[in-house]
């Protein structure tokens, strides 16, 4: 299987990172900036790539790319939230104060 992230990004630090496997459009992390953070929006996996772990490529490359460029998170997204709680080490990309506050 050749999986691919590429990291997409528009004029204003939005984004996805758009995941494909075998040539064909598998998935995508999306994102936003806001605030010099990156908040994490929506993960998602097409059904016919579903249970490879692909999600949680999209999630590792996310946080990867994140904690390289000295950005914290914010994770909307339930799946990388989740996915946080099974990875304490990436818990101090968190900016705890903003996902509190985006949350309500």
């Amino acid at each position: 299987m050749d999986i691919q992230i590429e990291r997409q990004i528009d004029d204003h630090g939005d984004g996805r990172y758009a995941l494909v496997v075998d040539g064909k459009p598998a998935g995508e992390l999306d994102f936003r900036s806001q605030g010099g953070r990156r908040v994490l929006t929506h993960t998602g996996v097409r059904e016919e790539f579903e249970g490879n772990g692909l999600a949680g490529k999209l999630a590792r490359r996310a946080l990867d790319d994140a904690r390289s460029e000295g950005l914290e998170v914010v994770p909307l997204c339930p799946f990388v939230a989740s996915y946080l709680e099974r990875h304490p080490d990436d818990q101090d990309l968190v900016d705890e104060d903003l996902y509190a506050q985006l949350r309500r």
